[in-house]
């Protein structure tokens, strides 16, 4: 895969051009590397946040937590604890590690969550069968029960936006993707 360019430069080649060694803007430049930056393309200044593709993705992610917010309200579950259902319902005695693995939350962030969520008695931990140094997550009668209530919320919110399924399945795709590239 080639490079690409996650965000737009806020310079123009004018902004950066230097001849000569020395120092620019607290930076020190030898004479070979000024010559490179004065090779860069023409690029027009940009203004505008949204054209950053990290910007993009962080106000989409608010949006969408913020959209899930008063849905998971009617729940009783926090946008992450949510995650750590759906890991769950997915996968049922996970670990803790596991869970770690599937949610992509530390485990000093998953372990509290673990615990609302058990005085809430929607999962329950027990010592592993195969392994009894080790304590696995179980979905509750009451978390089962919430799954279908839980999981209703993607609907409601496919409402609320114009983008089609097809979309946001390749929208998903790309950011999976852009994880993986980024945590190299």
């Amino acid at each position: 895969m080639g490079n690409i360019l996650i965000d737009k430069q806020y310079e123009t080649k004018a902004d950066v051009e230097y001849s000569g060694s020395g120092n620019r803007d607290g930076v020190d430049f030898t004479s070979e590397q000024s010559d490179s930056i004065t090779q860069l393309p023409e690029r027009p200044l940009t203004q505008c946040l949204s054209d950053n593709v990290c910007f993009a993705l962080y106000t989409a992610a608010n949006a969408l937590v913020r959209a899930y917010r008063p849905l998971l309200e009617q729940c009783g579950l926090t946008y992450p604890q949510y995650l750590v259902m759906q890991a769950l319902w997915l996968q049922e005695g996970a670990s803790l590690t596991d869970l770690s693995g599937l949610t992509r939350l530390d485990l000093g962030t998953l372990t509290p969550i673990v615990k609302r969520l058990e005085v809430k008695g929607l999962v329950v931990r027990n010592i592993d069968k195969h392994d009894e140094r080790k304590k696995v997550i179980n979905v509750t009668q009451a978390g089962m029960d919430l799954k279908q209530q839980a999981l209703a919320l993607r609907q409601q919110l496919l409402e609320k936006v114009t983008v089609s399924e097809q979309e946001l399945d390749k929208l998903r795709e790309l950011c999976l993707t852009l994880t993986i590239d980024l945590n190299r």
